[in-house]
């Protein structure tokens, strides 16, 4: 058992229709058919979504993506039409919120790996590949790859795994051209996200990206390059064969597998509220990582 702890009600606006309350994000569509996405402060972990927000994290979220979004449009085009709040909209969405184009969106996540972790890290263990890539022999937690590979996942429902897939899955399910494509478009906006971070001490070990296409063109959407959607690790600290420190929800993850949260993620009961110096240490992540990023202070 796994989704929400504590499902939100959507807010109502007037002009706005709710579509869909996903793991962090509310999804709604305007009078002229375009996507209003508002980033919450939600966190999830371990399928879950917990009770206890992440004060700023929404905002950081949002601001971020459209930051690379702007570093990345030469590449690839985005779905952000506008930053604008819609007429009606609470306060609290400034900040956080994206008019976007409505896409017909392609149903897989797309990954690129740089480096070997998680589950890319559990599949070479067994098989010494990664959706059916072969990778050398030796490698270990944290190690880099020979070259960054494309490893796409089936997109899940909130609270189930998304569930690695070969290239060939994809190209079966979406068709060989369009896999080629986002393959191709994966991996450029990867190496463009790896060697910027990399110029600010930052490892981007590995990300997901979501597509989905106006007309013909193939469109980067959702978010991008965030602690959400990627491991970001501090370069000094890199030492392959251990779990790498991030700038992400390790605090959630680790409390929540400690004695001191009383809870067992194998049980079908709900992880308990986080505690202050949780919720603190984590945002606090999510502002380094934005702050390291952007070279520009989080107010």
């Amino acid at each position: 058992m796994s989704g929400f702890v504590e499902k939100p009600e959507p807010i109502e606006v007037p002009g706005l229709v709710h579509l869909h309350t996903g793991k962090v994000r509310e999804l709604y569509r305007n009078e002229a058919g375009d996507l209003v996405m508002v980033a919450s402060d939600r966190i999830s972990a371990y399928d879950w979504v917990l009770p206890t927000e992440i004060p700023d994290k929404g905002r950081i979220l949002t601001q971020l993506s459209l930051w690379w979004f702007d570093r990345l449009s030469d590449l690839v085009p985005n779905h952000v039409l506008s930053t604008d709040l819609p007429a009606g909209a609470p306060a609290d969405w400034e900040g956080r919120t994206l008019v976007c184009k409505n896409l017909e969106m392609v149903p897989v996540e797309c990954v690129a790996r740089g480096y070997l972790t998680g589950s890319g890290l559990a599949e070479y263990n067994q098989t010494r590949t990664v959706c059916g890539l072969a990778l050398p022999e030796g490698l270990t937690d944290g190690s880099e790859l020979p070259a960054p590979i494309f490893t796409p996942a089936t997109k899940a429902e909130v609270g189930e795994h998304d569930e690695n897939v070969s290239y060939e899955e994809v190209a079966r399910l979406v068709g060989a051209d369009t896999a080629a494509r986002l393959r191709q478009a994966t991996l450029a906006v990867y190496s463009r996200g790896r060697d910027i971070a990399r110029e600010r001490g930052i490892i981007l070990a590995d990300t997901k990206f979501e597509f989905g296409f106006d007309g013909e063109t193939l469109v980067l959407a959702d978010e991008v390059l965030t602690a959400d959607s990627s491991r970001f690790w501090p370069a000094d600290r890199w030492e392959p064969g251990r779990a790498q420190p991030s700038y992400d929800k390790q605090f959630v993850r680790d409390w929540l597998t400690s004695a001191e949260s009383g809870w067992d993620r194998r049980s079908e009961q709900p992880p308990p509220a986080l505690p202050q110096q949780v919720v603190d240490a984590t945002r606090a992540k999510y502002v380094e990582a934005y702050e390291r990023l952007t070279g520009t202070s989080w107010s």
